[in-house]
């Protein structure tokens, strides 16, 4: 496959290791911590991420995802630990939980769960493009990137799915209610938005 611009599959392998031990200090941290407070929900998104990890290093194998995605990916566990397990002053969430998950950002208008999710599935829908592009012949065109782009959706639906799972095993969940899950339904579709805008305009140059 020729090189188009950005887009094309790099001969050398990028390395796992640093993407790695860098997902695997914070999973280090994390686990026990969620342990020592007793949060059953979080050791439950634990094990997702780790099945999640498994999940890319498979897809890696197959496509040699790009240093830059590997890395996003990582930080979006990241910021999906910290969102859980960083407690926050109680009077700056919406509803009481007192983590950060549940900031305000921008009071009644943006809060920190939107923006990991805008983040995170931008950032899944940018490895759907880094996986589609190893197609011979495929260029980021307008209709290649709106499949993209409903691909990073319905990676956002299947990670609502997931947490009504949480909500039905495990009581207490701070997942919230159909407002709650419709906002960042929304914030998936933004996401995914951005990704697939990125990809058309760096494509062109």
């Amino acid at each position: 496959m020729k090189p188009f611009g950005w887009f094309h599959r790099k001969e050398k392998r990028t390395s796992l290791v640093p993407v790695a031990l860098f997902t695997a200090a914070y999973l280090a941290i994390a686990t026990p911590f969620a342990v020592a407070n007793k949060n059953t929900e979080f050791l439950f998104y634990i094990g997702v991420v780790i099945v999640l990890a498994v999940v890319i290093v498979l897809v890696h194998r197959r496509v040699n995802l790009s240093q830059t995605a590997l890395l996003m990916l990582s930080a979006w566990g990241l910021l999906h630990m910290l969102g859980g397990l960083l407690k926050i002053p109680v009077e700056l969430t919406d509803n009481g939980s007192g983590v950060l998950y549940s900031l305000w950002i921008i009071p009644n208008w943006l809060k920190y769960d939107q923006v990991i999710h805008a983040y995170g599935f931008g950032v899944a829908t940018w490895v759907t493009w880094e996986c589609v592009r190893t197609i011979p012949g495929v260029k980021p065109t307008t209709g290649v990137l709106a499949l993209c782009w409903l691909a990073g959706m319905g990676l956002g639906s299947l990670n609502e799915i997931v947490e009504f799972i949480a909500v039905l095993a495990i009581p207490g969940t701070n997942v919230g209610g159909y407002v709650n899950t419709g906002w960042d339904l929304v914030a998936n579709m933004v996401g995914a938005g951005a990704a697939v805008k990125i990809a058309y305009f760096a494509g062109r140059r």
